[in-house]
């Protein structure tokens, strides 16, 4: 039976799980801004401690590789690589649209008919998004919007939408008036999202070069002023 390590760490939540045939055995996860660096290898300490396992007990690391926050994402991937390269374990990464949409599938489980559109802040009134169906299978690539009251109209005319993430706040006032717009506003991105396509492809072997891989950025980056 497998056991992977999973890594979240595109946006302000810093969540690491094990899990073993895709059924979480420890989780340890902050939703708080800026503090991945200082708590993430103490939170992987903690769930070997509790979790029962060893470092070598592991059959590979899996990662949420963006888009997202790109010092965020350098945190998580690089503390993924390290540990791969460490342990000589394979790598696998997880596009992070793709896990909140696993991670929403499991939410709503009996919403047969909705589509999802999760959301990550991209700053001012642009978000990364993409559209799934209640299954979470992809119907719109990954790609950065700038967000106005027209934005998935065509979408919107004849299905029921979801939008969710740190990114669907902001656009609530722009879009909430439509009759076919519902928001969750209480998700928050989880190792454990990662869990269902990260066990999908350790199985069917579909893993990175550790060496070249690298986050999934969408745009470049771009450095704000430190708040005074």
């Amino acid at each position: 039976m497998s056991l992977l390590l999973l890594i979240e760490t595109a946006t302000t939540s810093c969540s690491v799980a094990l899990v073993q045939q895709g059924q979480v055995l420890a989780i340890k996860e902050l939703n708080e801004r800026n503090i991945h660096a200082e708590v993430i290898t103490v939170f992987i300490e903690e769930l070997f401690s509790t979790g029962g396992k060893t470092y070598n007990d592991l059959d590979a690391v899996a990662v949420s590789s963006g888009p997202g926050s790109y010092t965020g994402l350098r945190i998580g991937v690089s503390t993924a690589k390290g540990l791969c390269f460490a342990l000589d374990k394979p790598l696998i990464g997880i596009e992070t649209m793709q896990a909140m949409a696993d991670g929403m599938v499991a939410k709503i489980a009996d919403s047969s008919d909705i589509l999802l559109c999760p959301m990550i802040d991209a700053r001012r009134m642009e978000v990364y998004t993409a559209l799934f169906d209640a299954k979470g299978n992809r119907l719109r690539p990954t790609s950065a919007e700038i967000i106005d009251e027209h934005s998935f109209a065509d979408i919107l005319q004849n299905n029921a939408v979801l939008f969710f993430g740190d990114g669907a706040e902001k656009c609530r006032a722009l879009l909430e008036q439509h009759p076919n717009v519902q928001f969750d506003t209480g998700f928050v991105n989880s190792a454990a999202h990662l869990a269902a396509t990260a066990q999908k492809k350790f199985d069917a072997s579909i893993l990175e070069d550790v060496a070249y891989f690298e986050p999934f950025y969408l745009k470049d980056f771009i450095a704000g002023k430190k708040a005074r």
